[in-house]
């Protein structure tokens, strides 16, 4: 059987970088896959030409895949790097860390049963709308902990968490569709490598500013000055949101639109509109596309312990070891070091699992050995230190905090180890979203898979917050995430063994969303008429 790639005759391949003729090819509605080097054009009559002939230089920069990462990411820089940089301290930065344990549990509560249809709403109100509505949550959460320093008033940060887990559901739910939807099948590590760089170069900066704030300082509790600068920051954040274009405008590296199935989420509307010469779907279609994932494709199933995990080692990680054992600027040094660690970690893993010396399986293999490896040093590293403090010791004053000035014996292997949290952390996170990419490149059903990924991983975060907050003993968390960490490295084994072929140059896939098409190429036809069907 021909390759859609060849010719009319099924004889020959296109030369590389040849341009398939308006009348010779056509795009069907989904994700358009094609060997690289190949410059794919669609039919006449279909919306959403890739030609960019006429163009000026700053119009096909501003709509390409890369331009629109970066501005994505910038976003994630200033909101969710900020958020993370301030739980990175422990407690989000008090001496008492039982508010923030209660909005955070409240946060990733909301944050779980909100990605379960967060797909859904994006698809309705569009990804900018979304991306701006999402990320002045962030601004709401820090400027509550202004607000707590100010007047101790607990119900507004933990309001305020929960309204942020909303918003947050639809930021994410945005993140994990493009960063997988934009890049080409050989593009797709180093996209979500620069994405995770940038998300921790927020943090990390973040961070830093922290330090530079508690240097001198004497207490344990971040300042106000802090806050506000969180909370101007993220502000910024949301605003570039507008900045952002709708899917069906961004042009990948190899001339292809990014596209969706059954449904757009690139423009919002209240009335149906042809997608493809089909109805967008409905809310009942749209909300019923997560359940009918988590029915109709068994990979999914078997990915939920890897997301459940990928949150869960946050609380015994920043409350139970930074928190716990560290002067306020040293977990604020301690912080700037994970997330540079993320960084350096996940640039590390995007450029294995895009190396074209070896096949798709074997970059896969390599992967999870590092997952797995890492996983073991961090949490055989932790069992260490665990036994030496408990809670109780640390509450009355018998564990004393220690300082980045310290002797160097006491400080360095617990700094080093707190390194490697921060790698596991973002290779973890990377691995996942590369096995997301796996199970389909479709636009739409790559929205549902971030929002199951968002609601699992959530709902393990808020698991492990409760527990937190219930005062459980820190080596009972800690079991519990290696646990989990275990289970998730067998899950992604069985996902690379069975899903994960040498070479993938593009699969056809049956859509679980009602009326999906997710075809790559349709054959080549004999006149303009044939093309616009």
């Amino acid at each position: 059987m021909p390759s859609p790639l060849s010719d009319k005759q099924g004889d020959e391949p296109w030369p590389a970088n040849d341009v398939v003729p308006h009348s010779d090819a056509t795009v069907v509605v989904g994700f358009v896959h094609h060997r690289p080097g190949y410059s794919l054009q669609p039919g006449p009559g279909l919306d959403g030409s890739c030609d960019s002939r006429g163009k000026s230089t700053l119009v096909r920069l501003y709509t390409s895949s890369w331009c629109q990462l970066m501005l994505l990411s910038s976003i994630f820089f200033l909101c969710p790097g900020m958020l993370n940089a301030l739980n990175g301290m422990g407690g989000g930065g008090q001496v008492d860390a039982t508010v923030a344990a209660q909005a955070n549990i409240a946060l990733y509560a909301c944050f779980s049963v909100l990605s379960f249809f967060s797909g859904s709403i994006v698809a309705r109100i569009g990804v900018r709308a979304s991306l701006v509505v999402g990320a002045l949550g962030y601004t709401l959460y820090c400027g509550s902990f202004w607000s707590y320093n100010l007047n101790s008033n607990g119900a507004f940060v933990t309001a305020s968490g929960a309204l942020l887990g909303a918003c947050a559901a639809l930021v994410w739910t945005v993140q994990g569709a493009l960063v997988l939807a934009l890049p080409t099948e050989r593009q797709r590590g180093r996209f979500i490598a620069t994405f995770w760089i940038l998300l921790n170069l927020g943090a990390c900066i973040g961070a830093a500013i922290q330090l530079g704030l508690s240097y001198y300082s004497q207490t344990s509790t971040v300042s106000d000055g802090t806050y506000i600068a969180f909370t101007v920051l993220t502000l910024f954040g949301a605003l570039l949101g507008l900045a952002v274009l709708p899917p069906a405008r961004i042009i990948r590296s190899d001339g292809t639109r990014v596209s969706s199935s059954s449904s757009s989420l690139s423009t919002p509307s209240s009335t149906p509109s042809l997608v493809g010469g089909r109805p967008r779907a409905d809310w009942k279609r749209q909300v019923a596309g997560s359940a009918l994932l988590l029915i109709r494709d068994p990979w999914v199933l078997v990915l939920l312990p890897c997301f459940l995990a990928s949150n869960w080692f946050y609380t015994w990680q920043f409350n139970c070891f930074n928190g716990a054992l560290f002067t306020l600027r040293t977990r604020a040094l301690n912080s700037t070091v994970y997330w540079m660690s993320q960084m350096a970690s996940s640039l590390l893993l995007g450029r294995i699992l895009d190396e074209r010396r070896f096949g798709l399986r074997t970059r896969a293999w390599i992967g999870l050995a590092i997952t797995a490896v890492l996983t073991a040093a961090v949490f055989g590293g932790s069992y260490a230190k665990q036994r030496d403090y408990t809670r109780s010791s640390v509450a009355d004053g018998t564990t004393r905090r220690i300082d980045f000035t310290d002797a160097a014996s006491i400080y360095a292997p617990l700094l080093f180890l707190f390194l490697l949290m921060g790698a596991l952390d973002a290779i973890w996170q990377c691995y996942t979203l590369y096995s997301i990419g796996t199970i389909s490149n479709d636009f739409d059903k790559l929205a549902h898979l971030a929002g199951l990924y968002k609601c699992f991983q959530s709902a393990g975060a808020a698991v492990a917050f409760a527990l937190d907050r219930n005062h459980q003993p820190f080596m009972t968390q800690l079991a519990v995430c290696w646990a989990l960490a275990l289970v998730g490295c067998v899950c992604f084994a069985f996902v690379v063994h069975y899903r994960v072929a040498e070479e993938m140059i593009g699969a056809q896939e049956e859509g679980v969303e009602a009326g999906s098409v997710d075809v790559a190429v349709a054959p080549p036809v004999k006149n303009d008429k044939e093309a616009q069907v």
